[in-house]
């Protein structure tokens, strides 16, 4: 199936992309934790690890960006 442009859900607004962001790596996270509980497989288990650890670390960078970005909003710009 070939890319098209649908793939992208950006909204505009950069707090509410991020959010939905966090929501996508939750889902990932979760999907994973539940093949882990599901599984009896070390070695898959242990990917499956890695993989959600990553999910909750991007997690947190994107809630930490919009905590930047929520901060940013309430300066004064001077051009």
């Amino acid at each position: 199936m070939p890319w098209t442009a649908s793939y992208i859900a950006a909204k505009g607004d950069p707090i509410a992309d991020l959010y939905e962001d966090i929501a996508a790596e939750e889902k990932a996270r979760a999907t994973y934790q539940w093949i882990i509980n599901m599984s009896d497989d070390p070695d898959l288990n242990d990917g499956l690890r890695y993989l959600r650890e990553r999910e909750i670390i991007h997690s947190q960078r994107f809630r930490e960006a919009v905590e930047i970005l929520r901060d940013e909003q309430g300066k004064k710009r001077v051009f």
